[in-house]
């Protein structure tokens, strides 16, 4: 352990609501894995996160420890690393209280995701959605983060992470890591398998746009055989004018390790039928050995609790010291225990 703690810190989090797809697996999940080697890592279920949008009570806490089961079948090592739920963490909202204090109501409203998540869920611009981005900042600096896997549409809120940490560190002195982005030197983007422009997500009405790691091998099969492609029956990589073909082509490549142009060579001359298979089969293979050790894990519920009470320890440990510290810099008294 002392080889790890001499790494960089990489938090990690992900929302427990609903089954990962594919294009989770495959754009982050599979790659949180391979951290591990490099990094000294914390893995967080981010509950509280999903409480922006309504949840039904009993499936956030079954998703929560699903979610937790597929982390550690996709390989998380919880002895190596920390894996924990982030309401277990109580710290986290002490924290996010101090730093809202700390951030203007004008760099909340600037936030892009707010005013989309508030164009989709009318009936429900709460408070929190404003907020989200204090607590994901709290997030990173409770545990001085170094790094932080962001995707595009999180880009603002690390920038606004770093503004918040840098500010308080003017203030106060030097208290908070400026964490930076980290872009993973292999991740695949996938797209709907219906509409090849768009995202691959759950949420898509069509259940026939998204792979489940759940998925079984039929239901995986026929969904890749009604993936749309084009009319001109070539597989080439061109994601501007062969979107469809293309975006499976991302897929296998992923699964593979070969080069379009590989894949192009094996493809020629056959039809989309032949390359849709072979994707499938490809994909089948790759998860079925995670769906195996997912239902192995599921079924010990006492082990998936005990890796997360423990998480939970190990994880409050580090954050309670950062905010001891906080509350010493800002000023709130402190007794002495």
């Amino acid at each position: 352990m002392s080889e790890l703690l001499k790494r960089k810190r990489i938090l990690s989090g992900i929302q427990p609501t609903g089954t990962p797809t594919l294009g989770n697996y495959l754009g982050a999940l599979r790659n949180w894995a391979l951290l591990q080697n490099s990094y000294d890592c914390l893995y967080m279920v981010a509950d509280l996160h999903a409480l922006t949008v309504r949840q039904v009570p009993a499936d956030l806490r079954r998703n929560s420890r699903a979610l937790t089961a597929l982390l550690l079948a996709v390989g998380i090592d919880p002895k190596e690393h920390i894996l924990f739920v982030q309401s277990h963490v109580p710290a986290h909202c002490e924290l996010s209280w101090i730093l809202a204090c700390n951030t203007q109501f004008g760099e909340l409203s600037r936030m892009t995701q707010f005013k989309d998540k508030s164009a989709k869920h009318p009936d429900n611009v709460n408070g929190g959605l404003f907020t989200y981005p204090v607590l994901m900042a709290s997030d990173i600096l409770i545990y001085n983060a170094d790094l932080v896997p962001v995707g595009q549409d999180q880009t603002q809120h690390l920038e606004l992470a770093r503004d918040i940490a840098g500010r308080f560190n003017n203030i106060y002195g030097e208290t908070f890591v400026l964490p930076e982005g980290y872009v993973p030197a292999a991740g695949a983007k996938v797209m709907s398998l219906s509409e090849p422009t768009k995202k691959m997500s759950k949420s898509d009405p069509n259940v026939n746009s998204f792979i489940l790691m759940t998925d079984d091998k039929d239901t995986i099969v026929r969904k890749f055989k009604r993936a749309v492609t084009d009319s001109d029956g070539m597989v080439h990589f061109d994601t501007a004018n062969k979107p469809g073909v293309s975006n499976l082509m991302t897929i296998y490549a992923a699964f593979t390790g070969k080069t379009m142009p590989e894949i192009e060579a094996e493809f020629a001359g056959k039809g989309y039928g032949d390359f849709k298979m072979a994707v499938a089969e490809t994909t089948v293979d790759a998860i079925c050995p995670v769906q195996e050790e997912l239902q192995r894990i599921q079924a010990d519920k006492a082990y998936v609790d005990g890796v997360l009470k423990d998480g939970a320890e190990r994880a409050a440990r580090l954050a309670n010291r950062t905010v001891s510290k906080v509350h010493r810099k800002v000023g709130l008294l402190q007794l002495e225990k």
